[in-house]
């Protein structure tokens, strides 16, 4: 299936110069839907997956069916004060700004296997976040699973040690 087809490119939003893809038509199309989240828990079949991670708020969509086709749990990453349980957090830099995000600290048990599954890897600063988070509390990761990869930012390059995947490629 050409997932291309089915993510509306949108100029020039959020501000100038930036070419934003929406995933909101791929989730409308039932059949682009179960297409993107079967290949991605086909990818992840072998790798006997314990614990699916999603950050905040888009890989909730894809990391839940998920881990949901595997068998495995689901974990949310969360910005911070949105867990009611004891959390650890890390932060990390922004074009604008900085970021925090936050994960149960009894989510992932040491020695876990963890997927990262999220919407789309641009430059890497939440992902590295969220991997942080997980090594942190002793999981494994063993994959990490992307619908959208942007590969004109080179998020990829700061993950050469994982096995990352994602379903489309667009340079930027």
């Amino acid at each position: 299936m050409d997932l291309k087809s089915k993510i509306r490119v949108i100029e020039d939003f959020p501000k100038e110069g930036i070419s934003f893809k929406d995933i909101t038509t791929l989730l409308q199309d039932g059949e682009a839907l179960k297409y993107s989240i079967d290949k991605m828990a086909e990818s992840l079949k072998d790798k006997n997956v314990d614990i699916v991670v999603g950050p905040e708020a888009r890989g909730f969509i894809f990391g839940v069916p998920v881990a949901y086709a595997l068998g495995a749990g689901f974990v949310p990453v969360r910005k911070p004060g949105k867990l009611p349980a004891e959390t650890i957090e890390t932060s990390y830099s922004l074009e604008y700004g900085s970021d925090t995000l936050a994960i149960h600290k009894d989510s992932i048990k040491p020695g876990q296997r963890v997927a990262v599954v999220d919407d789309l890897l641009a430059t890497g600063g939440t992902l590295a976040s969220v991997v942080k988070l997980v090594e942190e509390l002793g999981g494994e990761v063993v994959s990490i699973n992307f619908a959208i990869e942007l590969t004109g930012l080179n998020g990829r390059e700061n993950f050469k040690e994982y096995n990352v995947e994602s379903l489309v490629e667009y340079e930027f």
